[in-house]
């Protein structure tokens, strides 16, 4: 087999794989920790046309005289390595699951109680949904909406999210988070709010998933009044969402 039909299959394996990588992701539940959900039609079309032209580029090799040299495209680099570098990095992709971002992350790029103008704002307020039927990014907007803590103080909540130990608070407080994502994985960004626990937050290691309880009380942390889940009782732990990004 001469080199030029050798990067070809090459083309076709990569453009396979990477079709490949596209559904699985899709089929196994994984594609929600990449993309938002108003794109995956892209991604499902996008693999079923890659496993398409990879399918047709296959035929047209089988039946392929050997005497009739390939029509190549241009490329930058070296013939063969590009595929060479599709093909691998879509076969560490089917080999190695995504991860939900996690409390590390989220300390980087900087957990906050509101949503930045360049980030997805709010397009109704809805102030007669229940406070306990809140979300924790329902809970981000509203504050968005009116950001004066004391208007919510004595309110029921409900939320969930991971843990976060941020090193300046004191020992009893803990911030619960979620990821928010408007596109895709590499624009998520953290949102949070405070929870003053009745023990010491070291029973709840960071990343840990809870479900709290409790009602809104105003806190003033690191100098700043902020609103705060007083805890109830001890959070309940639970287990990482099948989806654990908001939207």
């Amino acid at each position: 087999m001469t080199k030029s039909k050798i990067y070809n299959w090459l083309e076709v394996l990569a453009i396979a794989a990477w079709g490949s990588l596209m559904l699985k992701y899709w089929l196994t539940g994984k594609l929600n920790l990449l993309i938002h959900p108003d794109y995956f039609w892209l991604v499902i079309s996008g693999g079923i046309g890659f496993l398409g032209v990879a399918g047709l580029k296959a035929w047209q090799l089988l039946r392929q005289r050997r005497n009739v040299l390939p029509v190549r495209h241009v490329s930058l680099l070296s013939p063969g390595f590009s595929s060479i570098l599709l093909l691998v990095t879509a076969i560490a992709g089917l080999i190695f699951t995504p991860r939900v971002f996690a409390s590390q992350t989220a300390m980087q790029r900087g957990v906050t109680d509101f949503l930045a103008a360049t980030r997805s704002q709010p397009q109704a307020f809805h102030g007669s949904i229940k406070p306990e039927a809140r979300s924790l990014l329902d809970w981000v907007r509203t504050l968005n909406v009116y950001p004066e803590p004391d208007a919510y103080t004595g309110q029921k909540v409900k939320v969930q999210g991971f843990t976060i130990h941020p090193p300046e608070f004191p020992p009893n407080y803990l911030l619960i988070s979620r990821f928010v994502i408007t596109c895709c994985a590499a624009d998520a960004y953290p949102v949070g709010l405070p929870v003053k626990l009745t023990e010491d937050r070291q029973a709840y290691p960071a990343d840990t998933w809870l479900e709290v309880e409790g009602q809104m009380i105003t806190e003033i942390i690191k100098g700043k009044r902020q609103l705060t889940i007083q805890a109830n009782a001890s959070p309940k732990k639970i287990p990482e969402p099948q989806n654990p990004y908001e939207y």
